[in-house]
C-alpha cells in the first residue's frame, strides 16, 4: 500500500488545541521483554506522561472535539462514564483550562469520600449528575443539556470517551507522530473499549500505507460489539476525510475480549500480574480498568510467541490515576 498523501493533508488540518505536549515519548522495554523472553523488540508509547490533566488518550481526543465546541460557541461541555472514568476527568480538566462549564453524567452512587479521578473532578469545579445504569448516561447528558439549553447556555455534548470521528482523527495524526520516532512498528497492542482509539490507530496505518497490525485488547464489550463500534467510526473518519466508502472500513479490525474477566473494571490474576510486572521491571504503571488488562493479554502473546519477529509496540493509553481509587 502506498501513502494517502491528500487524505493526510485534510487529516492534519484538523483544528485542534495544544494541550497534549507532542510528541510523546517512545521507550524499549527491554527488561519487560527479558523478563518474558520475548524475540522481538517490544516498546511502548507513552501517553500516560502527557503532563496536561494526568495525561492518557482522552487528552489527545479532547483537543479537537473541543476545539470544535469553542467553533461552535459552547460554553459548557457534557459527557458521561463511571464514577472512576478517565474520560470524565479529562473533559474536567480540558472545560478548567478553557474557562467552561462541565456537567459529568457518572452511573453509580455518590461516593462518601471521592478518590482518585472522582477526587479530581471535584477539584476542577465539575458539576456531577448520577444515574442508576450505564444506559441512563446517554439519556442523563440529554437531559443536563436541554436544561442548560433553556437557561440560556450553550451545552456541547461529548460522546462517551469522545469516541466520535473526529475524537478518532487524533489518533490517526498520532500515527503520524510515531513514524516521525521510529519506524513503523510491526503490531500495535492497546486497550480498547469505546472504540475511538482503536479507530484512529487503524485509520493512520491505513492512511500512511503500513501493513502494521493493530490489536486491541477489551476491557469490557466482546469482541463483535467492539469491533462493530470501530468500524462505525471509520466510516464517520471516511466521510470526514472526504475517503471513498470503504477505504478505511475494510480495513482488518482485531480485538481480543479474553482478558475481560468477570466485566468491567474487575482485576484478574493477569491483569494484576501485569501491574506488578510492568512495574517491577520498567517502573512503568497502568490502571486496573484498561492498560493492566491490555498488558495482560500482551503478556500471554508474548509468552506464546504470539507477536512475531519484528517490534511490538504497547500504546499506553493512561488511566493510572485509577490505581489510588
Amino acid at each position: 500500500m502506498t501513502a494517502d498523501r491528500a487524505a493526510l493533508e485534510r487529516l492534519a488540518g484538523i483544528p485542534r488545541l495544544s494541550l497534549a505536549s507532542a510528541p510523546t515519548a517512545v521507550e524499549d522495554l527491554s527488561r519487560l521483554r527479558d523478563a518474558l523472553g520475548a524475540a522481538p523488540t517490544l516498546l511502548v508509547k507513552r501517553d500516560d506522561a502527557i503532563p496536561f490533566g494526568f495525561g492518557g488518550n482522552k487528552i489527545r481526543k479532547l483537543q479537537i472535539v473541543a476545539a470544535q465546541a469553542l467553533a461552535e460557541g459552547a460554553d459548557t461541555l457534557i459527557t458521561s462514564g463511571g464514577i472512576q472514568s478517565n474520560h470524565a476527568r479529562a473533559t474536567a480538566a480540558v472545560a478548567a483550562r478553557l474557562g467552561l462549564g462541565c456537567v459529568l453524567v457518572a452511573n453509580g452512587t455518590p461516593p462518601a469520600k471521592p478518590t482518585a479521578n472522582a477526587l479530581l473532578d471535584r477539584l476542577l469545579g465539575a458539576e456531577v449528575r448520577y444515574v442508576g445504569s450505564r444506559d441512563a448516561r446517554v439519556p442523563g447528558m440529554e437531559e443536563a443539556a436541554e436544561e442548560l439549553r433553556k437557561k440560556g447556555r450553550r451545552p456541547f455534548v461529548i460522546p462517551l470517551g469522545a469516541s466520535t470521528p473526529l475524537g478518532a482523527a487524533a489518533y490517526a495524526m498520532a500515527v503520524t507522530e510515531l513514524l516521525a520516532q521510529i519506524h513503523p512498528p510491526d503490531l500495535i497492542v492497546l486497550s480498547t473499549s469505546s472504540g475511538g482509539t482503536q479507530a484512529g490507530l487503524i485509520a493512520g496505518c491505513r492512511l500512511h500505507g503500513l501493513s502494521t497490525r493493530i490489536v486491541g485488547i477489551s476491557a469490557d464489550d466482546p469482541s463483535a460489539a467492539i469491533a462493530g463500534e470501530v468500524r462505525r467510526i471509520l466510516g464517520g473518519l471516511e466521510g470526514l476525510l472526504g475517503l471513498s466508502s470503504g477505504t478505511l472500513t475494510e480495513s482488518p479490525i482485531e480485538v481480543d475480549d479474553r482478558f475481560v474477566g468477570d466485566g468491567y473494571g474487575i482485576p484478574t490474576p493477569q491483569s494484576t500480574e501485569a501491574i506488578e510486572l510492568s512495574a517491577r521491571q520498567e517502573a512503568l504503571f497502568l490502571d486496573p480498568t484498561y492498560t493492566a488488562k491490555a498488558m495482560a493479554g500482551l503478556i500471554v502473546k508474548a509468552r506464546a510467541r504470539e507477536l512475531g519477529t519484528g517490534t511490538a509496540l504497547f500504546w499506553h493509553t493512561g488511566g493510572q490515576v485509577g490505581l489510588f481509587a
